[in-house]
């Protein structure tokens, strides 16, 4: 019967771990599979991340040009008209915080609902950002596209 007590690796899935300096008779000993002399030798040395031993490191060696905007550009928690129509009863309000709650998006920092999926119901969206199409079928439907302004 198998048990807690007797369960074992597959034979030959577990290696010896390579104990280091441990005599000469151990075949690790002397300079602990090291070598002679060199930076990485002794103890406490270490590289950093790309060091190529005082080489130009490739990172610095290419050419780099382009602007990135990541650092400053506006970045939106997003749902479609689809998801609101099927979790929302008609005349309801929608907000960020209510969305969150729900588990529909992740948090509430901005929120730009886009417009996709068929939207019948009518319901009052607060949002930070509204695609033109979203917009269009919340007011088609008899709703409100609320802007927060943050």
């Amino acid at each position: 019967m198998i048990g807690l007590n007797n369960l074992r690796p597959k034979p030959g899935s577990f290696h010896k771990r390579k104990r280091l300096g441990l005599g000469q008779g151990s075949g690790h000993g002397q300079t602990s599979t090291k070598g002679q002399k060199g930076q990485n030798a002794t103890a406490g040395s270490s590289k950093r991340d790309g060091f190529e031993g005082g080489q130009m490191p490739l990172l610095r060696r290419i050419p780099k040009s382009g602007f990135s905007n990541t650092r400053f550009r506006t970045v939106y928690e997003w749902i479609n008209v689809s998801v609101l129509e099927k979790h929302f009863a008609g005349g309801a309000e929608v907000t960020p915080e209510i969305l969150v709650s729900k588990r529909l998006i992740k948090k509430g920092d901005l929120l730009k609902v886009l417009g996709d999926g068929d939207f019948t119901k009518s319901l009052t969206v607060h949002a930070h950002a509204f695609s033109a199409s979203a917009r269009e079928k919340i007011e088609k439907a008899g709703g409100k596209a609320e802007l927060i302004v943050k």
